[in-house]
């Protein structure tokens, strides 16, 4: 794949990172191969748990993550979060964080890898439409709303990255979500089809010429063709065009590594992709909605676009993290806590 193609399509799978010299999170330290700073090791009784679980979506076995409040009780009931995770991403990495942090204030929370990817079942693998990410973030409400002490009448919605994106697609007619919330929001269409801040429109029917020959590949009995799987060495990552590049790289390939994230998806994919838009029908959300993004991300001119088009809720929020890059709202401690904290006082409010 040439470097014009990289930078037209991987950065719609980057979707975590890091920078900087940082400790990383080893996933083989941790029993529940947890990729994230501070992530639970162990049960412990009247403390924050996590509880591995499957069910089936579609015919597909989905795993999933279900983080349950400190002194957790099944004859109580609980506002109840669904988490989405980045393109790319699974549910062991900044989705699992997230969820965690938000069970610590009082949350029962689910993060599931989407169907195709992760630990989750279908073949091929890395399949990435948006119909299947959504649906994902459906069969999440579908299971959670069914376990012991979640209160599906207070059900919320947070998706991070590409998964946020996914969200405010799912939650246009699914109103079981009370309430939206996405951090450092990916709008997978319009970056597949324009490019990472519209940098490769002079490419589009080459790429869509490219999507269509792969389809036709794997209709013929060929193999499965697949983008976004380049491997750069530290001098050309050092060269990418844009922090969310460079620092996905950083964040995937070293501090929060897990075996089964990776950039690829199937050439095919963008076929869905590239017809599809975020935003396109996102005057349905008429519940409160609160879009987070840092102020210094290069990716926050889609938070800015979603904002401006979400006419549908008059209870809306632009929030923007001082100083932090798309990235570093993963990672970074005090961008952490203050999207937490930003987030506990939204669904406080809302569910």
């Amino acid at each position: 794949m040439n470097l014009n193609l990289i930078n037209a399509s991987i950065v719609a799978a980057v979707v975590g990172a890091s920078s900087g010299a940082v400790v990383a999170a080893d996933y083989k330290q941790n029993p529940f191969t947890l990729a994230y700073d501070g992530a639970i090791s162990v049960n412990v009784p009247g403390k924050v748990n996590i509880h591995p679980v499957s069910y089936k979506l579609n015919g597909l076995t989905i795993a999933a993550n279900v983080y349950t409040p400190a002194n957790y009780d099944p004859a109580k009931k609980y506002p109840t979060l669904v988490v989405a995770h980045p393109n790319g991403g699974v549910k062991e990495q900044v989705a699992g964080l997230y969820a965690q942090r938000m069970a610590e204030r009082g949350y029962i929370t689910i993060a599931a890898d989407a169907a195709y990817q992760g630990a989750s079942g279908g073949e091929p693998r890395n399949v990435d439409k948006p119909s299947y990410r959504i649906e994902d973030i459906h069969g999440m409400a579908d299971f959670i709303s069914q376990y012991a002490g979640a209160d599906s009448a207070r059900l919320g919605l947070l998706g991070l990255c590409g998964g946020g994106g996914y969200s405010l697609a799912a939650a246009q007619t699914d109103k079981r979500f009370k309430s939206i919330a996405t951090l450092s929001m990916f709008n997978s269409g319009r970056v597949r089809r324009n490019g990472y801040v519209d940098s490769a429109l002079n490419t589009i029917q080459t790429r869509l010429q490219q999507a269509s020959a792969a389809r036709a590949q794997e209709a013929a009995g060929g193999p499965v063709l697949y983008s976004g799987d380049a491997n750069l060495s530290d001098e050309q990552i050092a060269k990418l065009p844009f922090d969310l590049y460079r620092q996905g790289y950083e964040y995937y390939w070293k501090t929060h590594a897990h075996p089964n994230s990776t950039f690829k998806y199937t050439t095919s994919s963008l076929l869905d992709l590239m017809r599809w838009d975020a935003t396109s029908q996102i005057g349905l959300i008429d519940k409160p909605l609160l879009l987070i993004a840092g102020s210094k991300a290069d990716s926050l001119y889609m938070s800015e676009e979603a904002f401006a088009k979400a006419t549908g809720t008059h209870d809306k929020e632009l929030f923007k993290i001082e100083g932090a890059t798309h990235i570093e709202t993963y990672w970074v401690p005090k961008y952490v806590d203050q999207t937490v904290n930003k987030l506990g006082q939204f669904f406080a409010k809302t569910l």
